[in-house]
């Protein structure tokens, strides 16, 4: 799994698929519509039902999403399968929740797969991932606590894994020594100085094998996940400082809201390079 970009246009990832106007995140037209854009890497987030069934769905977002209080983890695998998600006016779509195994076998072939979420339940995952014999087309996620690690050791050290990481990296040189398929990271800062985004880290991680993967989506521009480098900056009339900072630092992946503008954007710039 080459994951390092050598300066090329990064992989662009799909956050919770290709959304906007009817067709709502993480649902199955959202998924197809990043494959029909060219996705190289397809975010979607993991939910349990009440029984511990595996569904695509971001947990908590089940009032704005689809327009109930009532969380996934309290229902029946049949009461989830026949709710319909929400579009931003809040009416109902004809999109069901997937489940995991219907998403991986949608997903499959066409583009590699993020898991978050994968800390809700790190052996069911990674074993409905070998179940569809993707392990070479998913990147499980999570924090660096000791337990989270622990879990990925135990139940999915053959699945490339990325670290998220804030502000400053104390823990790559110590997880290249762990019983994990450590693959980069996934950086979280506020500002551009931050230790974790430095010419000399990002240098340290390429020489190392690892990629440094960045987040310009806003999802509460109260929590700040990449200094001011995001889509709403790009997309307003200024792509070079929301999108092509990345790709002037080195980073290998970026994640993003507005995955053909982005790709356009990257494609033009890495053009005018040749």
């Amino acid at each position: 799994m080459d994951l390092i970009r050598n300066g090329k246009m990064p992989l662009l990832a799909a956050h919770r698929g290709v959304t906007g106007g009817n067709i709502p995140c993480n649902s199955e037209a959202a998924f197809r519509a990043a494959i029909a854009q060219g996705a190289d890497i397809v975010e979607l987030d993991v939910s349990l039902s009440r029984s511990g069934s595996l569904f695509v769905f971001h947990p908590g977002m089940e009032p704005a999403h689809l327009g109930t209080r009532r969380f996934l983890l309290t229902r029946s695998d049949r009461s989830i399968s026949a709710l319909r998600f929400r579009n931003p006016d809040h009416a109902k779509t004809t999109q069901p929740i997937l489940t995991l195994d219907d998403a991986l076998e949608l997903l499959k072939g066409h583009c590699l797969v993020n898991l978050d979420k994968f800390w809700t339940a790190p052996k069911a995952i990674a074993d409905c991932v070998r179940r569809h014999g993707m392990e070479e087309q998913v990147l499980i996620k999570t924090g660096t606590g000791e337990g989270d690690l622990k879990r990925v050791e135990a139940y999915a050290s053959d699945l490339p894994f990325l670290a998220m990481v804030r502000e400053q990296d104390d823990v790559s040189d110590r997880l290249l020594e762990r019983k994990l398929r450590f693959v980069g990271i996934e950086a979280i800062f506020q500002t551009d100085d931050a230790p974790v985004v430095s010419d000399e880290h990002i240098a340290w991680l390429h020489q190392n094998g690892l990629c440094i993967w960045g987040n310009p989506i806003v999802y509460n521009y109260k929590d700040v996940i990449a200094a001011g480098h995001t889509d709403d900056v790009a997309v307003t009339g200024d792509p070079a400082t929301g999108w092509g900072w990345y790709r002037d630092k080195g980073f290998d992946i970026v994640q993003t809201d507005h995955l053909l503008a982005a790709k356009t954007y990257f494609e033009s710039i890495c053009h005018d390079d040749v």
